[in-house]
């Protein structure tokens, strides 16, 4: 079965930057996809924060096993109804692949519940992202690390909760290092942060960074049926085993609960 991938990016700095703009003239959210659509088993389409509903209507999200996201100048921008539909679908199972600076955008720090700061330098030196977890689907096809010849250094004490699983460990030229990838599960769905993607270095055509975004694509589909978090009343009359009515109760049979 295909896997259907939604690219979301802000697409700012390629309206406005002429950097960016040379380097990805289709744009970064293009780019990306072209790159997911060299896989047979990705159909990658995308959408901007320009788009009708912030390119994340309900049905786009009820279309997509898998969302990558790319922001960076425009978190704010992002209404909050937009981060509650993208959330409702990572918690019943959808995928969610979080990139670059995408850390500070208000759904990562949502689904992790903390600042999702970091230290950074923009200088374009090297970084080496070392494999740390080689049998890790994500870092399938790929050597003993990744080398990028000129990068944004992003550096710790990077404010997120522990992962369940790190994945690279970035070394950079200037000397910090970097929890560059990173897994989390978030009620049915998994959640994949990955560290390179400054808008100003061609990084997302590089052959190793499009080998982990497809393989994470893999990774993070959905598994099993879809949970709906519904937080049902249960009837006394409905529970598994005989049930006693004891006191009073704050609810009428039936009632739905507060939330």
């Amino acid at each position: 079965m295909t896997l259907r991938v939604t690219v979301w990016g802000e697409n700012v700095h390629e309206q406005t930057n002429e950097v960016v703009a040379r380097i990805y003239p289709t744009g970064m959210h293009q780019c990306i996809a072209d790159g997911l659509n060299e896989s047979e088993a990705l159909s990658a389409t995308t959408v901007t924060l320009q788009d009708s509903e912030q390119g994340l209507s309900e049905e786009t999200l009820e279309n997509t096993d898998v969302l990558l996201w790319w922001g960076h100048a425009a978190h704010g921008d992002v209404l909050e109804e937009t981060v509650d539909r993208v959330q409702k679908r990572v918690l019943q199972g959808m995928g969610l692949i979080v990139l670059h600076s995408g850390h500070y955008s208000k759904i990562f720090k949502r689904l992790m519940g903390t600042t999702c700061s970091l230290k950074w330098r923009e200088a374009g030196e090297r970084e080496r992202l070392w494999v740390v977890n080689p049998g890790h689907p994500i870092v399938q096809g790929l050597g003993d690390y990744i080398e990028l010849p000129h990068t944004e250094m992003y550096g710790e004490p990077f404010a997120v909760p522990n992962p369940d699983e790190v994945i690279f460990i970035s070394a950079f030229e200037g000397g910090e290092v970097f929890r560059s990838g990173l897994t989390y599960k978030r009620g049915n769905g998994k959640v994949f942060y990955f560290r390179p993607g400054h808008e100003t270095y061609p990084i997302y055509y590089d052959e190793q960074v499009k080998r982990v975004l497809k393989n994470a694509v893999v990774w993070a589909q959905p598994e099993g049926a879809r949970w709906i978090d519904s937080c049902p009343n249960v009837p006394a009359d409905q529970a598994p085993n005989p049930v006693e009515i004891k006191g009073e109760s704050l609810h009428k049979p039936g009632e739905e609960g507060f939330k």
